[in-house]
């Protein structure tokens, strides 16, 4: 058994040397550090809150009031207490019905719970992606592609879904976390609007967006190098993909706002025409946030 054991790590092995593609993973652009801190939460990645940031009126946004995240599928109940002691009374998952059958949040019992999905998976696509991304039939420009056109119906597909969310974040009177699977997409969209709507310039805003690859970038790292050693059980997967997937980029972010030009104007319309935010509860809510 032992010896059978052996020849089958061996064969592994040459396998492992004769059909891996070594692949040199690229660099993607951080944040500046110092902005904010990674929170440690065990098996829960990219929690943080956001603070500690000027708008451009100089005014500084409170920290511990939005918190954001991956998903809490992981959270164990001994981590119960950290949640609590940051005051965080509300969880809002911006995650689809899938997502959320599939890997549930495990909360507090006193923990408010609501879900908000402004992108539905309709017909299974995230499923049917990933096979074909296994069959090497997608590779690094087609799944640009796809995170460029995801940006740019996140935003537009069902606003008023994201009315929902933006609302419910801003008008509590509790911190907040909310999450989507990874906290940096959907989580990242979401972010930068509520940012938009606080008066934060771009760069601020890019800037805040772009620390989910320093906070995840342990995590990243550590699942392509696993992807690129046993590359042999998907011969045909192109690794440049999971890259792809698995930062984030400011052009990505650049579609959302540029979509929203695009079909409302201008964001301030979007912001008072879509968001139902005006001028004067605009001013309010930078009062609420900001000192």
């Amino acid at each position: 058994m032992k010896k059978l054991l052996n020849i089958s790590i061996l064969f592994i092995t040459i396998l492992c040397v004769f059909s891996c593609k070594t692949q040199r993973f690229t660099s993607p652009e951080y944040g500046k550090n110092g902005i904010e801190s990674h929170i440690a939460i065990k098996k829960i990645y990219n929690f943080r809150t956001v603070g500690h940031i000027k708008n451009r009126n100089g005014k500084i946004l409170r920290e511990g009031m939005l918190y954001r995240s991956g998903h809490l599928h992981n959270l164990r109940a001994s981590s119960f207490d950290n949640l609590q002691k940051r005051g965080i009374k509300e969880i809002i998952d911006l995650r689809n019905e899938k997502e959320i059958t599939s890997k549930p949040d495990h909360l507090p019992d006193n923990i408010i719970y609501k879900k908000y999905s402004a992108f539905e998976d309709q017909g299974d696509q995230l499923s049917q992606a990933k096979k074909l991304v296994l069959k090497g039939k997608v590779n690094a420009a087609d799944a640009d592609q796809r995170m460029i056109r995801f940006y740019r119906e996140y935003v537009t597909e069902n606003p008023e879904t994201i009315r929902k969310i933006i609302t419910e974040i801003l008008e509590s009177e509790q911190p907040v976390l909310y999450h989507c699977t990874a906290g940096k997409d959907r989580t990242g969209i979401i972010t930068a609007l509520i940012l938009t709507i606080l008066k934060f310039d771009r760069t601020t805003i890019d800037n805040e967006y772009l620390l989910s690859n320093n906070f995840r970038k342990d995590l990243v790292m550590k699942r392509l190098k696993l992807a690129n050693t046993l590359h042999f059980v998907y011969p045909k997967m192109d690794l440049q993909v999971l890259e792809k997937l698995s930062w984030v980029e400011k052009r990505y972010l650049d579609a959302s706002f540029n979509e929203i030009d695009n079909k409302y104007g201008s964001m301030n319309i979007y912001i008072q025409q879509v968001l139902g935010i005006d001028e004067d509860k605009r001013q309010s809510y930078i009062r609420k946030f900001t000192y």
